[in-house]
This record gives C-alpha cells, sequence and structure tokens, in this order.
C-alpha cells in the first residue's frame, strides 16, 4: 500500500521559482558588496569591510543555493527513489559552514585593529549614504525572500533569508559605529567589528538548527493533526504510531490504522487506501503515506489508548 502525490510539473514550478529568486537576490547582493567594499577599503573602515565581506558571502550563498537547487529539483531514480530533495538542505547547511568562517575573518580582523589601533577610519556624508542605502536594499530583500520561502517552504530560501537579515542587524551597527567615529571615537570601528562577527556566528547556528532538522529526521508535524484526519475516514476504529519526516515542502507520512477484526483483506485494504489518500491530499506538505493495516484487538486497543494517554496523538 502507499498513496504518492503526482507533482512533477508542480515541482519544476516550485524549482524554477526559488531559482528565479536567487538570482535576482544575487545580483542584488553583488551590488551592496560592492559598494560597502570599496568605499569600506578606501575609508579604511573595519567594520564597513567587514559588513561588505558579509554581504559577498551573502552572493555566494545563492550560488550555492542555486547549485543546491539543481540537484534538488532532479526526478527521483533508482539510487535516489525519494528523490533529491535533501540536497537542498545540505546547501542550507554549507551557507551555514560560509557564514561560521565569515566570522572567523570578520572577527580576527576586528580584534587586530582593536589591538593595534592606527588613525582609525575616515567618516564622510557618502559612508552613511552607502550604508543607509544598501540597508534599505537588505531590508526589502529580506522581506521579500523570507515571504517567498514560506510560501514555497523552501529550507534554502529561509536560511538565506536569514543570511541577509543578519546584514540588516550588522549593517545598522555599522552605522551607529560611523556615528561613534565620527564623534571622536575611533575604537567603535573594531569593538562593531567584533559585534558583526557575533552575529554571523549565532545566523550560521540558526541555519545549522533549521537543516538539521531535515537531516536528523526530526518530526515534521503535529501527530494530533493526523490522528483527527485519519479518524474521520470510514472504518477507522483506531490509529497509532505515527511518523513525519522529510524537509518543510515534501513530508512523509507511515502509520498504523486498525479496523474491525471481522474484514476481509479487501475491505481493510480499501479503509488503509481512503487513509493514505485523505492525509495526502489533505495536508499540502504531505507527498507521501504509507499505512500499516492492523485488526482491533485487545493488543491493538491498548497501543493506542497507551498512545493517547501520552499525548502523542
Amino acid at each position: 500500500m502507499g498513496y504518492s502525490k503526482l507533482k512533477g510539473s508542480i515541482d519544476s514550478d516550485r524549482v524554477r521559482a526559488i531559482k528565479r529568486v536567487l538570482w535576482w537576490i544575487l545580483l542584488l547582493n553583488v551590488a551592496v558588496a560592492s559598494a560597502k567594499l570599496a568605499y569600506g577599503l578606501v575609508t579604511d573602515s573595519v567594520a564597513m569591510t567587514a559588513d561588505g565581506f558579509h554581504s559577498m558571502f551573502d552572493g555566494t550563498s545563492n550560488v550555492i543555493g542555486l547549485l543546491g537547487m539543481g540537484l534538488a529539483g532532479r526526478p527521483a531514480d533508482e539510487d535516489h527513489p525519494y528523490g533529491h530533495q535533501k540536497y537542498e538542505t545540505f546547501a542550507s547547511a554549507v551557507i551555514a559552514v560560509m557564514l561560521l568562517i565569515a566570522a572567523w575573518r570578520v572577527g580576527s580582523s576586528a580584534f587586530e585593529r582593536l589591538m593595534n589601533p592606527g588613525i582609525g577610519p575616515r567618516v564622510d556624508a557618502l559612508s552613511f549614504v552607502i550604508m543607509l542605502g544598501t540597508l534599505a536594499v537588505n531590508i526589502g530583500v529580506t522581506t521579500y525572500e523570507r515571504r517567498v520561502g514560506q510560501r514555497l517552504r523552501s529550507e534554502i530560501l529561509i536560511a538565506d533569508a536569514s543570511h541577509t537579515g543578519s546584514d540588516v542587524l550588522v549593517s545598522l551597527g555599522v552605522v551607529a559605529g560611523l556615528v561613534a567615529v565620527k564623534m571622536g571615537f575611533p575604537v567603535a570601528d573594531p569593538i562593531i567589528g567584533l559585534l558583526v562577527s557575533a552575529v554571523i556566528a549565532l545566523t550560521a547556528i540558526r541555519v545549522f538548527r533549521s537543516a538539521n532538522v531535515t537531516l536528523s529526521d526530526q518530526a515534521r508535524m503535529p501527530t494530533q493533526d493526523i490522528y483527527a484526519a485519519v479518524l474521520k475516514v470510514d472504518g477507522v476504529l483506531g490509529c497509532h504510531d505515527i511518523r513525519t519526516r522529510g524537509s518543510a515542502s515534501e513530508v512523509y507520512v507511515d502509520l498504523h490504522i486498525q479496523v474491525e477484526s471481522g474484514s476481509t483483506v479487501a475491505e481493510g485494504h480499501a479503509v488503509a487506501e481512503a487513509v493514505e489518500k485523505a492525509v495526502c491530499e489533505g495536508f499540502d506538505e504531505v507527498v507521501d503515506v504509507i499505512a500499516h493495516l492492523e485488526p482491533l484487538d485487545d493488543y491493538q486497543r491498548h497501543k493506542t489508548e497507551q498512545q493517547s494517554a501520552e499525548g502523542i496523538i
């Protein structure tokens, strides 16, 4: 038994939509990073240069996302009967690794400047224009990418939005640092650089945690929701051992259902098929359901009652 959605064209549309978003954001990230890096180097601002490197890594993560989606969009084959969807999750984990590398580079540069301050950066009106302009772009990118990522249930877009979102906080810190330097506190520049490093590292941890949900096969849906949907199917007398796994956009479900012990094989099979179809079509994120059929005897009734008492279902 088993029921799966035929998703071929839907998957292709989803992959194309994600790639289109990544391409546009890649172009914007390159423009933002170039502006901050160029002027940060010209004015010798560690904080602005660090922010520029952070934005450049945003662009690199877009490239990784595009490569990941290219692999994730492949159909299931003999070697990958469940498809290639986890490549999207692998790509988000690679982004987290790159964030950690960026955090180390930014932090070490800021610490070196803190130990050897020199004359400090030059701050002028153009410094604020560049930072505020790129800040506005990042806010727009983060809002749009997160909204599309949630709609498409895309781990790579949500991870990338978190990456770009950290840029917003970092840029706000850099602007505050520029104000402090302008007021005669040059030490604020490397201190802001260290704070930038910490924010990048925290963002990496959040992305790792999100990827871990999929890669470790953590439960994806509340079992109570599935249990309620199953009990609505005619002929079902009980349900237990509900398990879910997969990515946010593709959830696999297996469960045990109980039917009248006197039912024929054909009758029980029909009920199981109805359950599989009801769950698969009742939840947008569910793409595959397998129901194990059992007769409702004393032993099976005890299993269901025990899981109900434990709050599992």
